[in-house]
């Protein structure tokens, strides 16, 4: 059983009820627009990190964590890249790879809009975790938790934050 704390679009910021939220996972992931390596120091002190870059990384996060990411966690094989769009929206890029990878969890940032959608089309669960940031035009900074255990994805939990 792996306990995973997903976020995205931090930009350089992480509120303090984020990090706490994360805190007990075993693993952080983070679905681009990290803002600063130093943002991604503080969440490799906490726990392990996969990450993604996003377009408003600069040149060393760039050189630091790749565009997209396909690993595997327990049994579940994991798609993230920052822009991806949705079940029915994806990017190019994005749907290209589920074609070819065939993930069981495909993740995505950029939008800043917290979303968990089950695409029965390609038979994955998508999971946009929000924006744990403070800068952007969303009211509610988010961030969300859940569990893998063999083959299962559960126990979705989410934390908002007024911003």
């Amino acid at each position: 059983m792996t306990r995973i704390g997903l976020l995205s679009d931090t930009h350089a910021y992480l509120h303090s009820r984020i990090l706490d939220f994360i805190r007990d996972c075993d693993e952080i992931w983070h679905a681009g627009d990290i803002g600063s390596l130093e943002t991604a120091s503080e969440l490799e002190k906490i726990k392990p990190l996969k990450a993604v870059y996003g377009n408003i990384d600069g040149q060393s996060v760039r050189l630091s964590y790749p565009e997209v990411l396909i690993f595997n966690c327990e049994q579940v094989k994991v798609q993230m890249i920052h822009i991806g769009g949705y079940p029915g929206r994806y990017e190019k890029k994005a749907l290209d790879l589920i074609r070819t990878e065939k993930p069981k969890l495909f993740i995505s940032g950029h939008s800043h809009i917290l979303k968990v959608i089950y695409d029965k089309k390609n038979q994955l669960l998508h999971i946009n975790p929000g924006s744990a940031g403070k800068y952007g035009l969303h009211h509610v900074i988010t961030a969300v938790r859940f569990v893998i255990n063999g083959d299962q994805i559960k126990d979705l939990e989410i934390c908002e934050v007024e911003r």
